[in-house]
């Protein structure tokens, strides 16, 4: 017997093949369409390929294919088959998706239901599913690997531009229609306005929330004040900055200490965020205590030129050997009016000549706060910082290709 599981919520598949179904009551006047993208650690496709859709519907190594919708008793049935044991390199996790094209949206598609099917029975069904209203895309499920364990996540996230803003969110590159060649006697056409970035309904939290690599972002009020802190088990001398993306598209590093090019600031922007202060080595007879936890700590205020900041832990080239896994990073967003959304480095292994990590990322948005969990990890015996990609809302951590750490 199947169980339901909700929004935002994962479970532990059987086995590493089986199919993503979704139905809904057949109407005449609705056309929805099934897209699955294949996205690695950063939530993009490589290329073109990895997208699976009627036109295109077998992904590299038989990973996923597009099977064709069926209608019976009233009801019709979307199906993606997957096989995370194919998986190409590069790739973590398969997106499933639909769109409404008919142009009314998700507002007119009844009966919504997810479900996944592993060994000819139905494992979870993928329910409820939210009210929506304007979306004319939503990302319905994602299948992955994650600890050796093949797991799915419902998912359930809306986009007001469709397959468009679905393609652009994983990174396919989608050109808008040409519009058509005006007659010889009309005016020139009006210069269009920009693309409005897609809109993404995300979880609103609130509480002591635990986030985990590859769960979805989710989002909390937005307050005067919020505070990132990265903490650790003593007995190591880890280091803790700031990664902070303004809204020209310019990168502000803020750290107790420089790097290579890069001078070193703990205020930016009159203390839109500033670090509160490096904290050193501790010492003490209570070496794995619960009171010998240590950590550091960046005030952010998220004025409207900063678009999305995200912490890094470091240990540095002089603070002796100690993983990540072993000393129990995590990091804690607070918002100061009750909501904690706490990010552990769970993935972490005991390689202690790696020495970044970059739990989430915070991004600036209209109606709060959005934390996404990343959990990204540098090479072993890099000493390079991370950099930030894109503008806007899309941007992203690039590990390893930033300037060299000053030596501490």
């Amino acid at each position: 017997m199947s169980s339901d599981l909700a929004m935002g919520a994962n479970t532990t598949l059987p086995a590493a093949a089986g199919e993503v179904t979704v139905r809904h009551r057949a109407d005449s006047a609705v056309d929805v369409n099934l897209t699955a993208f294949l996205v690695g650690a950063d939530n993009k496709v490589r290329g073109d390929a990895d997208m699976v859709f009627f036109n295109q519907p077998q992904a590299e190594g038989a990973s996923a294919r597009y099977e064709q919708p069926a209608t019976s008793g009233g009801v019709v049935t979307h199906r993606l088959a997957f096989d995370l044991a194919r998986l190409p390199t590069g790739v973590e996790k398969i997106v499933v998706t639909l769109t409404e094209d008919a142009g009314r949206g998700f507002a007119a598609v009844a009966d919504l239901v997810g479900t996944v099917v592993v060994g000819g029975q139905e494992h979870v069904r993928l329910f409820p599913a939210p009210e929506f209203k304007t979306e004319k895309g939503i990302v319905v499920a994602e299948v992955y690997v994650r600890g050796g364990a093949n797991k799915v996540r419902a998912v359930w996230q809306g986009y007001s531009s469709g397959l468009h803003g679905l393609a652009t969110a994983h990174g396919v590159d989608v050109e808008a229609p040409a519009p058509s060649a005006p007659a010889p006697t009309s005016p020139p056409p009006a210069a269009a306005a920009p693309a409005a970035a897609p809109k993404v309904d995300f979880k609103k939290v609130s509480g002591n929330i635990n986030l985990r690599k590859g769960d979805a972002p989710v989002i909390m009020e937005k307050t005067a004040k919020i505070t990132a802190s990265v903490s650790w088990r003593s007995g190591t001398d880890y280091d803790v900055y700031a990664l902070v993306m303004t809204k020209d598209g310019t990168q502000v590093d803020v750290a107790t200490f420089g790097a290579k090019g890069v001078k070193k600031l703990m205020n930016y922007g009159n203390g839109a965020v500033k670090h509160l202060g490096d904290v050193q080595r501790a010492t003490g007879k209570k070496l794995w205590g619960a009171k010998d936890e240590q950590k550091e700590i960046v005030e952010i205020r998220l004025t409207p030129d900063i678009v999305a900041v995200v912490p890094v832990a470091y240990s540095a080239q002089s603070n002796g050997s100690g993983s990540f896994h072993r000393y129990k990073v995590s990091l804690s967003i607070d918002n100061g009016s009750g909501t904690n959304v706490s990010i552990s480095a769970d993935s972490a292994n005991n390689d202690d000549r790696v020495y970044s990590c970059v739990p989430g990322i915070i991004r600036n948005m209209p109606d709060g706060v959005v934390i996404e969990p990343l959990e990204l990890y540098s090479k072993p015996a890099s000493e390079n910082r991370p950099r930030l990609r894109g503008r806007g809302t899309d941007v992203s951590v690039e590990m390893d290709v930033g300037p060299k750490n000053d030596y501490k």
